[in-house]
């Protein structure tokens, strides 16, 4: 057994209890590059999972969505037996960090549930020992972990805590784990020791704060790319009321201006993690984040907007509207949060009929090719802009395009 930070042994059996290290909710978009990173680092990595088949597509060599350049990593962790696949609490390795991958979810009122992070801890703890590394991953509300280091305690447990939260893009994690600074925090100095020393075996530099600190860093990252989006999209909706085409407005400002170099395009903020963690900010800060309350407003407006834009331009009762793009972002296959089915809710009532498709997304049902989707549909709306949308032919069919994506359609702006 290798304590954490030493360079693992060349040995390389499967069994148990002779994982390095377990990650829970190793199958997940958080877990995953994370497993492969300590696998091609040289540990020996007990992948925990409840969704068994997610664990089964892993144990087959293929991943259970879109991670670049994860399937190498894969393969080759598979063939070097590093990876050991368990879906039981009592399967957790008795020794090594444990990293727990579960974050803080918001409820109906958009409020933070902390109950998922202690029934998940609940469940783990009969089979964790006193001194074991835990590690908080995903983004939790500010204080979590130091609740937690209390709670373990009047439960008369000494876990060494921490929190060390992910940092990626969805989709290309594998590439930002060697280029992404990693924040460290512990509720001990030993705890933020063997953090260290732990995360210094697949990350490039180590940034270490207190556990408020880190959970804080975490929520703004996210909170401030999520305004940046509600600023561009803000400008897009005002230009427009102008009369204006909004990509010359947007090329002018930014074309050899140092300063406006940040500026974002416009689109369909969304996903599991931005508006999540803006939502968190605005709870802690008992709504009088104004900042984050005004983005939620225009990010998720926007598509009511385009709607009622379109109601006005079109009688749609009489026409087919094709969706390009379900996935919450460009070339991935992650639905979590789309803001394209908010569009297909949306234009439902209003619209003869709604088709939709993506050439990443294999979970839904209703997706059609996209030739379908082009020659069934009267107006279409790029919803995420795939690259394979770039240059594609729309048979002269009328395309909403906010992003300013398309170089080759009837692009209504």
């Amino acid at each position: 057994m290798n304590i954490a930070g030493t360079k693992p042994t060349a040995a390389m059996p499967t069994r148990l209890d002779t994982a390095d290290l377990t990650v829970v909710g190793g199958a997940g978009h958080v877990g995953v590059p994370l497993v492969l990173a300590f696998a091609e680092a040289g540990y020996r990595v007990n992948v925990h999972d409840l969704n068994r088949d997610a664990l089964e597509t892993l144990r087959s060599g293929r991943l259970p969505f879109i991670e670049y350049g994860g399937e190498e990593l894969l393969v080759r962790a598979l063939k070097r037996e590093r990876l050991v696949f368990t879906s039981s609490p009592a399967e957790i390795s008795p020794t090594g960090p444990v990293i727990v991958t579960i974050g803080t979810p918001i409820d109906e009122f958009l409020n933070p549930v902390r109950k998922v992070v202690q029934d998940c801890i609940d469940a783990l703890l009969p089979y964790l020992a006193d001194g074991q590394l835990l590690v908080l991953r995903s983004t939790v509300f500010p204080g979590t972990t130091d609740w937690l280091d209390g709670y373990l305690r009047r439960r008369n447990r000494n876990l060494t805590l921490a929190f060390c939260p992910e940092r990626m893009v969805q989709g290309h994690g594998i590439k930002e784990l060697k280029e992404t600074p990693q924040i460290i925090s512990g509720t001990t100095p030993a705890a933020e020791e063997e953090a260290s020393k732990l995360f210094s075996a697949i990350a490039p530099e180590l940034i270490v704060v207190k556990p408020r600190e880190a959970e804080f860093a975490k929520l703004f990252s996210n909170a401030y790319r999520y305004i940046e989006f509600a600023t561009s999209n803000q400008f897009y909706l005002i230009a427009k009321a102008a009369g204006l085409d909004y990509r010359r407005v947007y090329e002018a400002m930014k074309r050899n201006y140092p300063r406006a170099r940040s500026i974002p395009t416009p689109g369909f903020a969304a996903g599991p993690c931005l508006v999540k963690d803006t939502m968190q900010l605005a709870a802690f800060a008992q709504n009088q984040f104004s900042l984050g309350n005004a983005a939620m407003l225009v990010n998720e407006g926007l598509v009511l907007h385009i709607c009622d834009d379109l109601r006005r331009r079109y009688d749609l009762s009489r026409m087919t509207v094709g969706l390009l793009g379900m996935a919450f972002k460009a070339d991935i296959d992650d639905i979590r949060a789309s803001l394209s089915y908010k569009f297909k809710k949306a234009l439902a009532s209003l619209c003869e009929a709604v088709v939709t498709t993506d050439p990443f997304v294999t979970t839904d049902p209703d997706l059609l090719a996209l030739e379908e989707v082009v020659k069934r549909s009267d107006l279409l709306i790029l919803c995420a802009p795939h690259s394979t949308y770039r240059e594609l032919d729309f048979a002269g069919k009328p395309v909403v395009d906010v992003w300013g994506f398309l170089t080759k359609a009837n692009v209504i702006t």
